[in-house]
């Protein structure tokens, strides 16, 4: 994949390029009343949730945070507060990028057009964006698209938007469940898997695997 020049690279943000911080906030808000195993799998049961709450029709992200905090609480006998969604919500925008991220993309940058398809809202993603020290093309949402990825309906989206086809861009992502399997299915080629450490590796899939955003000049040529 080092000779080929997409007309874009496109990425996941959350996890991939803006260090996220679910986990964090769970841990902040229970950690006080549940012990280090019963954490983890909180911490991995409201995971779950989000996943599945953005399988079906779309709606605003407060609510997908608020339904799977929910049934979190719910199954790990927890005493669900809505301030404590509301809270987790409204700390998105604060999240700033891993510490490989500004320097990695500025070079890329400089000689193809990125691109963001992110599961956010208009609103919470500006700030987000505007902390990764690089200039984006285009910065496309769950809100816009009207579907939150893993849904096909999401990188359709991005795809008329652009104007291109699965041929001609490049995809990143530290996520499989999220990204790399739909793009995969959708004729996506060629892919970059950023590990992150919270998905194992999938080779069925297909992709350059680097361990931070520092490695993706060179997948380019760069």
């Amino acid at each position: 994949m080092a000779s080929f020049r997409p007309k874009y690279i496109t990425f996941d943000c959350y996890g991939t390029l803006t260090f996220f911080q679910m986990a964090e906030a769970a841990r902040d808000l229970y950690g006080s009343r549940l012990d280090e195993p019963p954490m983890q799998a909180f911490i991995k049961d409201f995971a779950a949730y989000r996943l599945d709450e953005i399988l079906g029709d779309w709606k605003p992200y407060a609510e997908v945070v608020y339904n799977a905090l929910d049934r979190a609480c719910k199954r790990n006998g927890v005493a669900f507060n809505p301030d404590d969604a509301k809270m987790v919500y409204e700390r998105v925008p604060t999240w700033g990028p891993h510490a490989d991220v500004p320097a990695g993309l500025a070079k890329v940058a400089k000689e193809i057009p990125l691109v963001i398809l992110s599961n956010a809202m208009n609103a919470q993603i500006i700030s987000n964006v505007e902390k990764l020290g690089a200039p984006f093309h285009a910065v496309y949402t769950a809100e816009q698209a009207q579907a939150y990825k893993p849904r096909f309906k999401a990188f359709e989206y991005m795809l008329d938007m652009l104007g291109c086809g699965p041929d001609d861009i490049l995809h990143c992502s530290s996520s499989f469940r999220y990204d790399l399997m739909s793009a995969h299915d959708l004729g996506i080629k060629n892919k970059v898997w950023v590990n992150r450490g919270h998905e194992p590796a999938n080779p069925y899939y297909g992709y350059v695997e680097i361990s931070d955003i520092s490695g993706l000049p060179g997948v380019v040529g760069l």
